[in-house]
């Protein structure tokens, strides 16, 4: 194993205001700096202080389309952008304080939330991080699609997404590969916007769900490509679903030294290779005196 990093977490709160996408309500989430082997958590500020939700795998609950976790009757939604950011910065230790159950969908991308963890400032902390090192293949399937976690090459953590939408050219097949680094999640990742099919948009509105979002809150794709807005990458809609690899791996609560290839794979399957590689892979944290 490398010699691990120092653990990390931010210098000082800052906050993030934006509009729920699938409940349509406005949203605060306020960053929090964090102890030595808190991990990161959430907490429903508008319950209490003691609504706490641990980012981790065994706390998901199964919802179509995004990554929710649920402890003690508490609910948070769509989490999956919030925690790419996190990990993806190399934040291991951070209070994540909501006043709703659902995250803001901003621009359907993670950039919003890491302009704010960059203007709070990282800080160091004196721990090592708590890492997870791939040391066999695994692969998880369901149906046609995916994921596989594979041991790393020259010890770093990457992560390959294939699209493939062979009846609905305007997006096609696309891969996107990404070592995972706070350089690349900035420029190559956290702009990548979530995309949805129109047939499928309309499909929700008519259930009455995300009846706000409009064309230009996210990619939604028509027949020759997204309507009422531009591309950012060529191959954006797989570098969007790495970006969700990330913040699903992320329900680890470890800095992964691995390969995470995936085809097609959604939160699911994302969660479900998560609690996989803690169970085989994990290293349980040292224990530490209380003051």
């Amino acid at each position: 194993m490398q010699n691990l990093r120092s653990q990390q977490t931010i210098q000082q709160p800052v906050e993030v205001v934006g509009i729920g996408y699938w409940s349509g309500k406005e949203v605060r989430v306020i960053f929090r700096p964090a102890h030595v082997g808190a991990g990161v958590t959430f907490v429903r500020d508008d319950i209490g202080a003691d609504a706490i939700i641990p980012a981790k795998a065994e706390c998901r609950t199964e919802v179509p389309r995004r990554t929710n976790l649920t402890s003690g009757g508490t609910e948070v939604e769509m989490v999956e952008h919030v925690l790419a950011a996190l990990a993806g910065l190399q934040i291991d230790n951070c209070e994540v304080g909501i006043d709703q159950a659902e995250m803001p969908g901003c621009d359907g991308s993670a950039i919003d939330f890491v302009a704010a963890i960059d203007s709070a400032g990282i800080e160091r902390q004196d721990a090592e991080v708590l890492q997870l090192e791939v040391t066999e293949r695994i692969r998880l399937t369901s149906g046609e699609t995916w994921i596989e976690a594979r041991p790393a090459i020259d010890g770093e953590y990457s992560v390959e997404f294939q699209v493939d939408y062979p009846h609905d050219l305007a997006i096609g097949q696309q891969s996107a590969l990404v070592t995972v680094t706070p350089e690349s999640f900035r420029s190559e990742i956290a702009p990548c916007r979530t995309f949805v099919l129109q047939r499928e948009a309309d499909a929700i509105k008519r259930r009455g769900l995300g009846t706000h979002v409009t064309p230009k809150d996210l990619l939604v794709f028509g027949e020759h490509g997204p309507i009422e807005n531009e591309l950012r990458f060529e191959n954006e809609c797989a570098r969007h679903k790495a970006l969700d690899v990330i913040g699903d791996m992320a329900l680890t609560g470890h800095s992964i030294v691995g390969q995470i290839v995936a085809y097609r794979s959604g939160h699911k399957l994302n969660a479900e290779l998560a609690q996989e590689l803690v169970t085989r892979f994990a290293v349980p944290a040292p224990l530490r005196a209380t003051a």
